[in-house]
């Protein structure tokens, strides 16, 4: 059986005699433990073997459980008539703690929205009864948003129904390994900074 030029080991020249040839079945599963970054890193090294693809394979990877994970989530998010980025919002006010409320300013910064883009979605939210502007007993001049108990009750709701989401693809990888690669994102994002 010939060997997909996309699919063969980068590492063994095509045509090359392999000294740990595999066997027809052995080559099938190692094929089907492949993946996208695999065949795009192979196709790279077949084009360019001077460049050291490893960074892809890590960070494709990265990129892709993360875009997949969000698509996921924001399906779960629209059972409870609400996207990721309002979702964002009563989030970091639910996570504030009592009173659940915060300076519009301050959740931008959180957020890492305008000011602008931020008025947008506490208008949405507001105008779905999910959080008030209230007060803000240090300012008498300054609103803060604030969840209300209808906010809360879904938000609380919407974290828990997309956490078990992840869960559900977490725990397709043993509990030590999920562990070890915590720690290392961890790390990895640690060394970013």
């Amino acid at each position: 059986m010939a060997r997909n030029p996309i699919d063969a080991d980068p590492a063994v020249p095509s045509g090359a005699p392999d000294a740990g040839a595999e066997t027809e079945a052995e080559g099938e599963t190692a094929a089907a433990s492949r993946d996208a970054v695999d065949r795009i890193t192979a196709q790279w090294h077949r084009e360019r073997p001077d460049l050291d693809t490893e960074p892809m394979a890590v960070f494709g990877r990265i990129y892709r459980l993360s875009r997949a994970m969000g698509d996921r989530v924001e399906q779960v998010y629209a059972r409870f008539g609400i996207g990721r980025g309002e979702f964002d919002v009563l989030a970091a006010l639910r996570r504030s703690g009592e009173p659940f409320s915060l300076s519009p300013t301050t959740l931008a910064e959180s957020l890492m929205l305008t000011t602008g883009g931020m008025t947008g979605r506490l208008d949405k939210l507001q105008r779905a009864g999910l959080l008030a502007r209230c007060p803000d007993p240090h300012d008498r001049r300054a609103l803060k948003a604030c969840l209300t108990e209808r906010g809360r009750e879904l938000v609380d709701e919407a974290v828990a129904a997309g956490l078990e989401e992840q869960r559900l693809v977490l725990d397709r990888l043993p509990a030590e390994d999920r562990s070890a690669l915590a720690g290392q994102l961890r790390a990895l994002l640690a060394a970013m900074d």
